[in-house]
């Protein structure tokens, strides 16, 4: 069953888009980019998929579960063929999403990720998450300080931290926003690879020149898959391109759209 999926909107009068975050993340993550969207004229919703954000926890959490809860979302919102982007994960989500309800969407944008498996790499950050004990962890500097242990790169630990939330002041307790113990105990799930289809339906990839995610074959992958695609390689961005180089992304974003 699909499940209702918590969002934010931001512009109300233009063509719809639909923002998919990665593992870990949330709607918020993508704030600066829906507003610089909205003012050209789009109305942007930047969505958290199940086990994320504010949107339910489940213990079912597939790629067909996640592309028939996006699937659900257009329906239930009365949208009309919007186009979609999604980073890493939610860029998985929406190449399912295609596999399994063709034709519902104008677009695609696929943010640095490929259709491929890949073998599981987010052991370090799973076990950073669970080595902070939210019945004694009762502030966000001592949650930082415990994934200090396992995770150097300081960017990577406000990205992990942002998920923490008060779950009461009186007494002090935090929680994660993410269901933790489902992501974990499913974890193998997210490297799955995506069925080999062809689309009719443009497409284009954004991908980082650092990232380590996308190769020469993933782009001839791609290139079988869909009739129409554009590439668009970001200077000086790794994985998180759009966290990255901000503006270059915008400029991607907006090439693609007028090419179409």
């Amino acid at each position: 069953m699909p499940l209702p999926l918590a969002y934010r909107v931001y512009g109300h009068t233009g063509p719809s888009v639909l923002i998919l975050h990665g593992l870990f993340g949330q709607a918020d993550n993508w704030t600066r980019i829906a507003k610089k969207m909205s003012e050209q004229g789009f109305t942007v919703y930047t969505i958290d998929l199940r086990n994320h954000g504010l949107s339910p926890h489940s213990e079912t959490w597939t790629y067909e579960d996640m592309a028939d809860d996006v699937r659900f979302f257009i329906e239930q919102h009365g949208l009309t063929k919007p186009l979609c982007i999604g980073h890493s994960m939610g860029g998985k989500v929406l190449l399912y999403m295609e596999h399994m309800f063709t034709g519902i969407v104008s677009a695609y944008i696929i943010v640095d990720i490929a259709a491929k498996y890949y073998a599981p790499h987010h052991q370090t950050i799973f076990k950073a998450l669970n080595a902070i004990d939210l019945t004694t962890v009762t502030t966000r500097k001592a949650a930082e300080a415990t994934l200090e242990h396992f995770i150097k790169e300081p960017e990577i630990r406000q990205f992990l931290l942002k998920n923490l939330f008060w779950k009461s002041t009186s007494p002090a307790a935090l929680a994660w926003r993410f269901n933790l113990d489902g992501l974990y105990t499913q974890a193998d799930a997210i490297g799955k690879a995506v069925p080999a289809y062809h689309s009719k339906t443009p497409c284009a990839l954004i991908y980082g020149s650092l990232s380590n995610y996308i190769e020469i074959s993933d782009i001839e992958d791609y290139k079988m898959r869909f009739n129409t695609l554009q590439l668009y390689k970001i200077e000086d961005a790794a994985h998180w391109v759009h966290a990255e180089q901000p503006q270059a992304f915008i400029n991607a974003f907006t090439d693609f759209v007028n090419f179409l």
